[in-house]
């Protein structure tokens, strides 16, 4: 009975903070909402890919080239997000990187050339990333009031968001050109960033983990020493989100061109593989705090990873689309929880800074995967290169095994 107890208050929504608090529960929503849009409006570019690179005569390495740009933009401002963050707060910060990402998805379909196409993404890459990590700090903060492990609910609203970006761009893209397409989904952008913005700005963020630490007890270690024994951890679980990341990321910007190219699918079928993909994702993280509070960091990591490898394995390799498809459900269920466990674990570690060291680090990886993947494609062949998202989720799971002992600190 203690344990039944156990899992129905971690797939409950509201934390006992959440009750007695409204303010903490709308910011929860808010937060959530951001997300969830985020997710959304990025699965709305990543299902045109195909449409854009036929548009601007691309090959796979120049395309790869342009991508690079999201990446470049994405990497820049993670890095100036966090100062931004200290000095007008997070909730400011992502109000606004929610607008201008919602704006500069307009431009990609706008663009004639790869060249350009690259430097439209340099835009839409830097919002990209400044919402990331804004949205993420955000969360942290959020959190430490809650006292509870919540972050993969906020990472599945991405995934969920992505889910539904991806499906519906797979209904209409047939009938509407990427330009139509994705001004709608500025729009959709927009009103989310209103409403949920409104909130945010009208409430401050609850008290940081230095000031509210999570298990009740005494402030982390300052100083030098402090620093010292927070570092090793933060980028150890930096890596771990690296390598997941860069599989999460170039499923999402090769996983419809894999279908599409090499197993000759359909528009509505390429766009289905990235669904199931962030369906399988949402399914997990929705579940996620449960697991880690049933098993433990540690070991979620491990098994996660293990089945990741699997998945991303029958993706690149599965001779039918059916299959293919069946690769990336399993590999988004293995990814699902890698990415928040390991943030809300540099969280717990090293604060607010050791989530936006080990965010810069996981998105690096996720942005820089897909521009590796289109120089490996052109080299070696798509399905070739897709193989390294294997390899990455692997040496995931290595490091997460061997440096097991470093998820025994804080509280989970």
């Amino acid at each position: 009975m203690p344990t039944l107890n156990k899992i129905r208050s971690a797939l409950s929504w509201a934390s006992p903070q959440e009750s007695t608090d409204p303010r903490l529960a709308a910011l929860r929503l808010a937060i959530t909402a951001f997300f969830a849009m985020d997710g959304f409006l990025f699965a709305g570019w990543v299902v045109r890919i195909p449409a854009i690179k036929e548009q601007t005569g691309a090959s796979a390495g120049s395309l790869g080239l342009a991508l690079l740009g999201v990446s470049a933009g994405a990497v820049a401002f993670m890095m100036l997000t966090g100062r931004l963050c200290r000095r007008f707060g997070s909730h400011a910060v992502t109000v606004w990187s929610g607008g201008a990402m919602a704006l500069s998805i307009i431009l990609p379909p706008l663009t004639g050339s790869a060249t350009a196409l690259g430097l439209v993404l340099l835009v839409f890459g830097a919002a990209y990333g400044s919402l990331n990590v804004a949205m993420n700090s955000a969360a942290v903060d959020l959190i430490g009031a809650l006292r509870r492990p919540v972050m993969p609910s906020f990472h599945a609203a991405f995934s969920l968001g992505g889910m539904v970006g991806a499906g519906l761009g797979g209904l209409i893209a047939g009938g509407l050109s990427p330009t139509v397409h994705l001004l709608l989904l500025a729009v959709i952008g927009l009103l989310v960033t209103a409403v949920a913005g409104r909130t945010l700005l009208t409430h401050p963020a609850p008290a940081a983990p230095e000031q509210l630490p999570a298990d009740g007890g005494p402030e982390r270690p300052r100083g030098p020493s402090g620093a010292g024994r927070t570092r090793r951890p933060v980028l150890v679980f930096g890596l771990i989100a690296l390598c997941t990341a860069y599989g999460e990321g170039a499923m999402a910007d090769w996983g419809a061109l894999h279908l599409s190219q090499d197993l000759a699918a359909g528009p509505g079928l390429s766009a289905a593989g990235y669904a199931v993909f962030a369906l399988a994702m949402t399914a997990g993280r929705l579940s996620g705090t449960a697991v880690v509070q049933r098993i433990g960091p540690a070991r979620a990591l491990v098994a996660g990873g293990t089945t990741a490898t699997a998945g991303l394995l029958l993706g690149a390799l599965a001779p039918a689309a059916w299959a293919v498809c069946l690769g990336f459900a399993v590999a988004g269920l293995g990814l699902a929880n890698i990415f928040p466990i390991a943030i809300a674990r540099a969280g717990e570690a090293g604060g607010p800074g050791g989530v936006a060291a080990a965010s810069t680090v996981g998105y690096g990886g996720m942005l820089l995967g897909p521009p590796a993947i289109g120089f490996l494609a052109e080299a070696f062949g798509l399905p070739a290169a897709l193989t390294t998202l294997a390899l990455l989720s692997a040496v995931a799971v290595l490091i997460a095994y061997v440096t097991r002992g470093a998820h025994h600190t804080g509280r989970t």
